[in-house]
């Protein structure tokens, strides 16, 4: 168990966190939630020690040992792999490096240097050191780091390759108390569902923030929601929370207008008879009533869901697109397939690379090696490219502006509309395109592919950089979408909830099942 009590935290005059009370028991696994900036991760750090709270307390039972998942894939370039996952047992890792010292000495070790190699193979015996080497090692093969890799030092990795070294440090070593923040991101599919099994069966206690709902939903006992600088814990999984916190508030905003209508009742009474002498006892207990008549404040959640609603300048016709033979060298070769009316067809494969440079030969940004592309005659896309770099880098234009290219009705107040459906009210429409963060040119990008009202959508990794929120608007949007849809995307909730068929593409194969997408991955 780890607990915070009374937990407050000020920066300046924003208040983070007020008085926090939570406790977080061991075999339960927690999700926190909370939109942008209400103080997720810093809330882990709290509970991780490496922040300190302006008041409170954090509290961990003596002897429990917290391991918190590494942000930094360059902290760790002077060791191994295997190392560097050993080293998440700090404990065991130390006493590992002094054995390894005083076995180097040799004949040369003295009596004392002995009595104490004793006591740290003592120690070291009752950690299981003895199978930490072999344990880290089958963590990193099951996480998709070849055997042969194990010793590379980890400056050498591939970041990808990194991220899941960080993974199996932090898992590394049965911790009573695991903390991980976006553990899922840049992970492969497969390695997500490795450490969903792993979680499902880890004993001690695991707290969380992540983006991915899927994962969430799997994973997760509880959901800890951050809002208005308190935490508000729910029993079950994210999906849910979000149906108690949308039924609660339903049944708080009835029980309020059954309060202010009884309300109106007693005022309109007290003011007919309240100078009335034989009606001014229950004009008393009216008021009295009154009084005591609550009517809650309801605040409403400091999340906000951008509005996302594709539509189309027209129906497709029953033509929509064939690709024959489609061959780019070093990606893919000989793809071929015709997509029809109503397809929702999610894109696979095992490097997110290989899809970017499909989509970019099908919407005509790039020329394929060889092979045919051929559009129905009535048919516009619409394309969200995964690298939007060239629309933001050396752009000196504010929002207004920088969406007028892309519209045919440059009226500001119709352009100004648009920005507030993504969440840019106000003068955030006047930042200048080039410094927004990821998720707001995200956003900006998402405006820009529905105002092109195409009726064949190409959205290539568009959760990138999004929060929670966005995503779940993002999702309800594709699933509304009535168009033609291409897309590639490491949400399996999108991928669940809107593909109506599959198609993987690698460098060497290729795959096409009109199948969804659990289907599709029960059947692989």
């Amino acid at each position: 168990m780890i607990t915070a009590s009374n937990v407050s935290l000020q920066y300046g005059k924003r208040v983070l966190f007020k008085d926090v009370n939570i406790k977080f028991h061991s075999g339960e696994c927690y999700g926190i939630i909370g939109a942008n900036g209400a103080g997720k991760s810093t809330f882990l750090k709290i509970l991780s020690g490496e922040i300190s709270p302006n008041k409170g307390d954090v509290i961990v039972p003596r002897g429990k040992r917290i391991s918190v998942l590494a942000q930094n894939q360059n902290a760790f370039d002077n060791l191994t792999a295997v190392d560097t996952v050993i080293g998440g047992h700090e404990k065991l890792f130390k006493l590992k490096a002094e054995q390894d010292e005083l076995y180097a000495l040799g004949d040369a070790l003295t009596d004392k240097q002995g009595e104490r190699l004793a006591v740290i193979m003592n120690d070291f015996a009752e950690l299981d050191g003895w199978e930490a080497d072999p344990n880290a090692r089958t963590m990193l093969s099951e996480l998709g780091l070849p055997g042969e890799l194990h010793d590379t030092l980890m400056s050498e990795l591939d970041a990808k390759l990194k991220v899941k070294v960080l993974l199996a440090r932090a898992l590394f070593g049965n911790p009573d108390i695991l903390i991980m923040d976006e553990p899922t991101n840049n992970l492969d599919i497969k390695s997500v569902h490795w450490l969903e099994d792993f979680l499902l069966e880890f004993p001690n206690t695991t707290i969380i923030v992540s983006h991915n709902r899927h994962f969430l939903n799997k994973v997760c006992t509880h959901i800890c929601d951050v809002d208005y600088s308190q935490i508000s814990t729910f029993v079950g999984n994210y999906d849910f929370w979000y149906e108690t916190s949308q039924l609660i508030l339903r049944q708080q905003k009835e029980a309020n207008k059954k309060a202010e209508a009884r309300a109106d009742e007693l005022k309109e009474f007290i003011a007919r008879f309240s100078a009335n002498a034989s009606k001014s006892k229950q004009a008393t207990s009216r008021k009295k009533e009154l009084a005591n008549l609550k009517i809650e404040d309801i605040k409403p959640s400091s999340r906000k869901y951008p509005y996302i609603n594709f539509d189309m300048e027209r129906e497709a016709g029953n033509e929509i697109l064939v690709v024959e033979n489609l061959t780019l060298d070093g990606y893919f070769k000989n793809v071929s397939f015709r997509v029809n009316k109503g397809d929702k067809i999610g894109f696979l494969s095992n490097k997110s690379l290989i899809l970017s440079k499909l989509f970019d030969c099908i919407a005509g940004k790039i020329k394929p090696d060889g092979g045919e592309i051929t559009f129905g005659k009535t048919i516009t896309t619409s394309y969200l490219p995964s690298d939007y770099r060239e629309y933001f880098d050396g752009v000196e234009l504010n929002l207004v502006d920088w969406l007028k290219q892309f519209s045919t009705d440059t009226n500001e107040t119709f352009i100004r509309s648009w920005l507030g459906r993504m969440l840019f009210a106000g003068e955030e429409s006047l930042k200048e395109a080039r410094v927004l963060s990821g998720g707001e040119k995200v956003r900006c990008m998402m405006a820009k592919t529905m105002l092109n009202r195409g009726n064949l959508l190409i959205l290539d990794e568009p959760t990138n950089h999004l929060d929670l929120e966005s995503i779940t608007s993002l999702n309800e949007g594709m699933k509304k979408y009535k168009g033609v849809m291409l897309f590639a995307t490491h949400d399996e909730e999108i991928l669940a909830t809107v593909a109506n068929r599959i198609i993987e593409v690698n460098q060497d194969s290729f795959t096409d099942k009109l199948m969804g997408y659990k289907e599709f991955i029960n059947r692989n």
